[in-house]
């Protein structure tokens, strides 16, 4: 696991920001690159893109669709959350429940498993499917699009239980497996190294505030459930991916300093303090960077705007 010290974090920052945003970003795009030519070599119809909450899935399945297009392959970016099952079905479908009797909203059983295998299966034939748009809102399917995969088409699922057997149906001979995740650690000038799931929970503090409406100490207070989650029903199967993709922008501290750190610093006192102390404590450290210097097509603008 690659692990970088804060200190060498802020000397690249003094030395040449802009320059540092910019092999950032290239660093990244080029693992990217290197799944699309093996996807676009192997001749398989079919992505399946997973990892936990806040690993970035969403842009690189899309980049990853960018790239496959330089290789001259053609390819389509569906999320598994379309898949979910509406609430007035959650019963008759026996969505399972969490410790606390609430419906488990990380279980693989969320998923119309039968309707995603079908759809895989049909698309891989050149056959035509409708994809069911979900609204969180309603929680039900709002509209379908009809699909059908062209000869020279990839289709990429991207989804939490993209790489579980039961979701997928274990399909391998018409399937390309990716997983993505945070993987870098930061060091402390006294050794602490920052967890990668501390990261991805920064990156669930901006986007879940900014695209969700909802507060930090809302945020944290779901955590535990997707902590609990990731461990039971995503970790178990990332060593089925033939790739596996480091997502963490080396910048992306350095700017979520200066979107977050006076607001959690000034925050009332409330249950979850120890939990805001925790990410301020690395924070404190490192140096900020502007959120304009942020280009458009990066990772991070999933989780910023």
């Amino acid at each position: 696991m690659r692990c970088i010290n804060i200190s060498q974090l802020n000397k690249s920052i003094k030395g040449d920001a802009l320059e540092f945003i910019k092999k950032s970003n290239e660093d990244y795009m080029a693992k990217v690159a290197v799944v699309a030519k093996s996807v676009a070599d192997s001749g398989k119809p079919i992505v399946l893109l997973s990892g936990p909450s806040g690993s970035g899935k969403t842009t690189t399945a899309m980049r990853l669709a960018d790239e496959l297009g330089k290789n001259g392959i053609k390819a389509r970016v569906i999320s598994m959350d379309n898949y979910f099952i509406p609430n007035k079905n959650i019963e008759e479908k026996n969505v399972p429940r969490d410790e606390e009797g609430n419906i488990d909203l990380e279980s693989p059983y969320r998923v119309d498993i039968k309707m995603f295998q079908e759809h895989m299966k049909l698309m891989a034939e050149c056959k035509p499917v409708e994809v069911p748009e979900f609204d969180f809102v309603t929680q039900d399917y709002k509209s379908y699009t009809p699909i059908t995969r062209e000869e020279n088409e990839v289709m990429i699922f991207e989804g939490i239980h993209a790489l579980n057997p039961e979701v997928n149906g274990g399909v391998t001979d018409t399937a390309t497996c990716v997983y993505v995740s945070v993987r870098t650690r930061l060091k402390t000038k006294n050794g602490d190294l920052l967890h990668p799931s501390h990261v991805r929970l920064m990156r669930r503090l901006l986007r879940d505030r900014l695209f969700r409406g909802r507060e930090y100490d809302d945020i944290f207070a779901m955590y535990k459930s997707v902590q609990r989650g990731e461990n039971l029903y995503i970790m178990p199967y990332k060593n089925r991916a033939d790739f596996d993709i480091d997502t963490f922008i080396d910048y992306e501290t350095p700017v979520y300093k200066g979107l977050i750190y006076d607001d959690l610093l000034n925050a009332e006192k409330s249950k979850y303090s120890d939990m805001r102390s925790m990410v301020l404590k690395y924070l404190e450290e490192i140096d900020p960077i502007p959120s304009v210097f942020v280009p458009k097509n990066s990772l991070i603008k999933e989780f910023i705007g």
